[in-house]
């Protein structure tokens, strides 16, 4: 059992979304958290079929209930009905309820009620390394952060049935995405484009579909937590810059099964790759399970120059490299960047041993970087 960093701050009265990806652990941590409470699991069959013919049920079922609450929904947006319910006996009954789903794509673009703000919304991510004794980062890196596939030793096996079953069918499925054979060939290229700058004419050709198919490919890998995009930096800035965004898939362990990567060992290139996005988890976790919601965007100017992430309007710019022995040369960026914009702190990721200072930069091994980052000294 990990311990997860997830914390429902705001919710002693209120009630919220919960979502996630498949398999990110949210059924998990709601029935750790809340046993015994009256929970509907609508990934089951039978319950999925009861509640879809009769959502009125629900309403009748719940006013009945006289034990604790909130009352947790599984799955919610395969019933997105329910939520008119739900709305009904939150402003009339003031029941708290915890509506948990691994994709708000069918809700978000369907008339149903999105309850009027009255849910507040988290998301529980991928593991993180606070989350894990004895963290092992080549581990997290070849088999990903969902929490079956980090423990696994099986982890391709699992990742390929995951692939399969939920990327290839179940959001197909969800998106009616009618040509399969264009979607998969996207998945492929997307995963090419992972952490780097995106190209939709190129990924079109490459897949054979028009650019605004593409962009609605992507949309959809957004809609479903699939992935990201990191945008570009773009404040007032004195050199042409690249404003493109950047692309992520939700877990490095997924990125690596579609780019078919073989194991990954340090000092290779799918390490530097791996390490990179890997951090970009971590800091976009902190982001939002801290609530400090700080904007993350990435910078790179037309000659070359570029910073992997900016936190905030500015204010920490972080560079990440796979080096044991960082020099000035991996210093560039953050230098060229600090002389256009006035920064709080420049910091370079890496795996050297020990940290050091380099002028107004630092560079700090990952691991105390991301103790750092958690313990809220980098950002605050």
């Amino acid at each position: 059992m990990f311990t997860r960093f997830q914390t429902f701050k705001d919710t002693e009265k209120n009630s919220l979304f919960l979502w996630g990806a498949r398999q990110t652990g949210k059924t998990t941590l709601l029935t750790h958290r809340y046993p015994g409470h009256l929970y509907f699991d609508l990934l089951l069959s039978d319950v999925f079929e009861r509640y879809s013919r009769n959502p009125e049920l629900l309403r009748e079922e719940v006013l009945a209930y006289r034990g604790r609450q909130p009352v947790i929904i599984d799955e919610i947006q395969r019933i997105p009905s329910l939520l008119n319910e739900v709305h009904w006996l939150i402003v009339n009954k003031e029941v708290q309820f915890i509506l948990s789903g691994s994709s708000p794509r069918k809700i978000l673009r369907s008339d149903e009620n999105l309850l009027g703000g009255r849910a507040i919304r988290y998301e529980l991510y991928p593991l993180i390394m606070k989350e894990i004794p004895d963290f092992n980062l080549l581990r997290a890196l070849n088999n990903g952060l969902l929490p079956r596939h980090y423990l696994s030793d099986e982890s391709q096996k699992l990742i390929s049935a995951y692939v399969g079953s939920y990327l290839q069918d179940e959001i197909m499925a969800e998106a009616k995405i009618r040509n399969i054979s264009s979607f998969n060939r996207f998945l492929e290229a997307a995963a090419f484009s992972n952490g780097e700058i995106v190209n939709y004419s190129n990924i079109a050709t490459e897949c054979g579909v028009s650019s605004p198919t593409v962009k609605e490919y992507f949309q959809i890998l957004e809609d479903t937590l699939i992935g990201r995009f990191l945008p570009s930096f773009q404040k007032k800035p004195k050199r042409r810059i690249i404003q493109s965004p950047r692309f992520f898939f939700f877990d490095v362990g997924i990125a690596n099964y579609l780019l078919k990567r073989k194991a990954i060992e340090q000092g290779s290139e799918a390490f530097g790759k791996a390490f990179e996005h890997y951090i970009y988890h971590e800091i976009y976790a902190h982001s939002h399970y801290s609530q400090l919601n700080y904007l993350l965007s990435y910078w790179r100017t037309t000659s070359g120059m570029e910073v992997d992430f900016i936190l905030g309007d500015h204010e920490i710019a972080v560079e990440v490299k796979a080096t044991r022995q960082a020099n000035n040369r991996h210093l560039k960026g953050l230098k060229k960047f600090s002389e256009e914009y006035k920064v709080e702190k420049l910091i370079l990721v890496t795996n050297d041993p020990l940290p050091r200072k380099s002028g107004n930069c630092d560079i700090l091994p990952w691991n105390m970087f991301l103790t750092m980052l958690w313990s809220d000294e980098i950002i605050k």
